[in-house]
């Protein structure tokens, strides 16, 4: 039987044609005008997929280069911050706000859970420098409620700034970026819009590029201020990742092409796609009998599944790939052989959620011996599709 291996994972994500197209076809040199060009385009198509009026800035890096950024610009050793972790990634902001030297202040609930908003309160102190969190927590699938952090923010420390990963936040969740004062948001590009690894984008806030200013911490290439300087003429810093920023104007434009051209209406609309095909996944892979490993708060990015008792997750993950070519992700550290991850974000639509719910099936029923019935799970998510699309 022909097999065609089909991404499923929330990073990297399936890659968009027509980016493909633009990449291999990007020969152009970076200090040119025909590159300024393109890279004002892309920048100014970034401030409307974000959604802000800020500066959207782009790094050659993954979104870890700009997490790193987000410290090392905005505090100085000593510097009182709080990180809000629940998974792998919210460890990652207090790694690496330990290593500047802040003061830090850590609100911590197991994998799987979000935010007690009293716990959040009562850790934020007049003299939090920054708030650190995750939009979407990819290690777990767990979605975080920014708009209620950046309330409480207002309310006790208005002062502190409020830095938000959306690395796969971006895409799947609706934000309103400068109405919550959002003073940072992170976006990488192997995730919702749909090409490999290699840039970070990030919108600041003019509070955020004033407290530069007074920094004390060391940068040098993850320098924003010097990144800002160089993009009003259409220039990065440094060399910049040319292939792949040609690739993110052609995906962009295309999310712009899935609402007429209108950029801000395609956002929406692919953000609702992942609401979509995340809510169907849920419901067609609860029919099978899996639990829901973040029920309460679940995120639009990815689906979180637990393997039932004696199981482990990693047959999950091996039979489909050697069965159907479908990759989909195990859990991470200690959460691996107990969890599997389904993205949903970027080039995703209903007939793949469709299409990988079928083989889940057939591998609830052979590998895991299930007491499932063909059709139940697509079934399930079919409802919800339909549902969806009556309003």
């Amino acid at each position: 039987m022909i097999r065609k291996t089909r991404l499923f994972t929330p990073g990297p994500t399936p890659l968009l044609p027509a980016a493909q197209f633009a990449m291999a076809a990007a020969d152009i040199h970076h200090r040119t005008p025909e590159f300024r060009a393109l890279y004002q385009k892309v920048l100014a198509q970034l401030k409307v997929f974000v959604g802000t009026q800020n500066d959207v800035l782009l790094l050659s890096c993954s979104g870890t280069g700009a997490m790193e950024a987000s410290v090392s610009n905005l505090t100085s050793p000593g510097d009182r911050v709080l990180v809000l972790t629940a998974g792998k990634f919210g460890e990652r902001w207090a790694d690496l706000t330990k290593a500047f030297g802040c003061a830090v202040d850590v609100v911590e609930v197991p994998y799987g859970q979000t935010f007690d908003l009293a716990d959040v309160k009562k850790a934020l102190k007049a003299d939090t420098k920054a708030i650190y969190m995750q939009a979407s927590e990819t290690s777990t699938a767990v979605n975080h409620d920014v708009q209620a952090v950046a309330k409480l923010r207002d309310e006790v420390a208005p002062e502190a700034l409020l830095v938000v990963d959306g690395i796969t936040g971006l895409g799947t969740t609706h934000f309103d970026v400068d109405g919550w004062g959002i003073d940072v948001l992170i976006g990488g590009s192997q995730k919702a819009v749909m090409i490999p690894p290699g840039l970070a984008y990030l919108s600041v806030s003019e509070r955020a590029f004033k407290a530069m200013d007074s920094s004390k911490n060391p940068r040098y290439y993850f320098d924003l201020r010097k990144e800002r300087k160089n993009a009003v003429k259409g220039e990065s810093a440094y060399t910049p990742a040319v292939a792949l920023i040609a690739g993110l104007g052609a995906a962009l434009d295309y999310i712009a092409g899935q609402a007429g051209g209108d950029l801000e209406k395609g956002r929406i609309a692919l953000v609702n796609n992942a609401i979509i095909n995340a809510a169907a996944t849920r419901a067609g892979l609860v029919a099978l009998g899996f639990t829901l490993f973040a029920p309460t708060s679940p995120s639009s990015a990815a689906t979180a599944v637990a393997v039932p008792e004696g199981m482990d997750s990693s047959d999950v993950v091996k039979a489909l790939k050697t069965r159907f070519a479908a990759v989909i992700a195990n859990g991470q550290g200690t959460m691996k052989g107990k969890i599997f991850r389904v993205a949903h974000l970027g080039f995703f639509d209903y007939l793949d959620t469709i299409a990988l719910l079928g083989a889940m099936e057939h591998i609830a029923k052979d590998t895991l011996k299930l007491p499932v019935e063909y059709g139940q799970a697509v079934a399930a998510a079919q409802k919800v599709y339909a549902e969806a699309y009556s309003k």
